[in-house]
C-alpha cells in the first residue's frame, strides 16, 4: 500500500488551507497513494490560541469535515484529516481531533488528542490547555488489512499510549499516525528521533505528516515530514514547504522484523 504524509505552512485563511490540502491530496491519490494524512492544524493556524474557537465545527457538521469526506469519496482513498477544532460543549474549549474518513467518504474513526503540549523556555510559550479539552480514549481503525493506531504531535512524547494501542486488539498496529506541528526549537531536538524511537518499539510504520516552515503569524513549524519502516529507517522526508511524501507500507517487512527481533512476543508487563 502506498501512503502519502501531507506537509503544509497553514495560514489563518481557512479557505485558503483547504484549497492546498485538497492539492495535495489529489496530487498523493494521482501518484498512487491509497492513504493520505494531512498535519496537525492543517486547516488554520492563527495569529492566537483562541481563534481557533471562531472557526470550530460542530461533529459531522462543517466545510472542514466535508472537505475532508468528499476528498477522500472523489479519490477511493484513506484520509486521515491531521486536525481540526471540534466542538467541547464549552464554548471557551474545543477538542483537537483527528477525523478519518474511509474511501466512501464516511467517518471511519476520530481520535481526540490525549495531552496537550506545554512549554515556555523564557522565548517562546505554549500551553494548549488555555483552550483544549483533553481526550480520553486511544483509537485505532482498520484501513482494509492495515491496522492504524492514532496519535497526534505532543502524543508522540508517551510511549505508554503506543502500547495501549499497540496490544489493545487482537493484533498490533502496522502503522502509526503522528500529524504534528512540532516547534522549530524542539522538532530540531526531538522530532526524528522520537518517531525512530516508537516504529522501532512497536515494529510499524510510522507516518509523520507536519507543518513546516514559517507560518503568516510568526511562528515556525519543524516541518521533516516523514516516513519510517520496522527498523526506524527514515524511507522518505520533506525538511520544510508544502509538498508529498510518499512511501510504500510493505506488510512483509513487517512480518520480517517481528520475525527476526520477536519483541513484541517478548514483552511482559512490570
Amino acid at each position: 500500500m502506498k501512503i502519502a504524509a501531507l506537509q503544509m505552512v497553514s495560514t489563518p485563511r481557512v479557505d485558503d488551507n483547504l484549497a492546498t490540502a485538497r492539492r495535495l491530496i489529489d496530487q498523493a491519490a494521482a501518484d498512487g497513494a491509497k492513504l493520505v494524512g494531512l498535519p496537525e492544524y492543517f486547516c488554520f493556524m492563527g495569529a492566537t490560541d483562541r481563534d481557533k474557537l471562531a472557526i470550530a465545527e460542530a461533529p459531522g457538521d462543517g466545510p472542514i469535515q466535508q472537505m475532508l469526506s468528499d476528498a477522500a469519496k472523489q479519490h477511493g482513498v484513506w484520509v486521515m484529516g491531521g486536525t481540526l477544532p471540534i466542538r467541547s460543549g464549552d464554548p471557551d474549549y474545543v477538542m483537537n481531533a483527528n477525523c478519518v474518513y474511509a474511501p466512501d467518504g464516511s467517518l471511519a474513526a476520530r481520535y481526540d488528542k490525549m495531552h496537550l503540549f506545554r512549554y515556555d523556555n523564557g522565548r517562546e510559550s505554549y500551553d494548549e490547555g488555555r483552550v483544549l479539552r483533553a481526550g480520553d480514549a486511544p483509537m485505532s481503525f482498520e484501513a482494509g488489512s492495515v491496522r492504524v493506531g492514532l496519535s497526534i504531535c505532543y502524543d508522540l512524547r508517551f510511549p505508554e499510549l503506543y502500547r495501549r494501542i499497540t496490544f489493545g486488539a487482537e493484533k498490533p498496529c502496522d502503522l502509526i499516525a503522528v500529524p504534528a506541528a512540532f516547534t522549530y526549537t524542539t522538532g530540531r531536538a526531538h522530532w526524528e528521533l522520537l518517531l525512530r524511537a516508537r516504529a522501532i518499539e512497536n515494529q510499524c510504520y510510522v507516518i509523520a505528516p507536519a507543518q513546516g516552515g514559517t507560518h503568516e503569524n510568526g511562528r515556525r513549524t519543524w516541518g521533516h515530514s516523514m516516513v519510517i519502516d520496522p527498523w526506524g529507517e527514515v524511507l522518505n522526508v520533506l525538511p520544510e514547504g508544502a509538498g508529498v511524501v510518499m512511501a510504500e507500507l510493505d506488510p512483509a517487512r513487517i512480518a520480517s522484523v517481528r520475525s527476526q527481533l520477536p519483541a513484541l512476543a517478548h514483552r511482559r508487563c512490570i
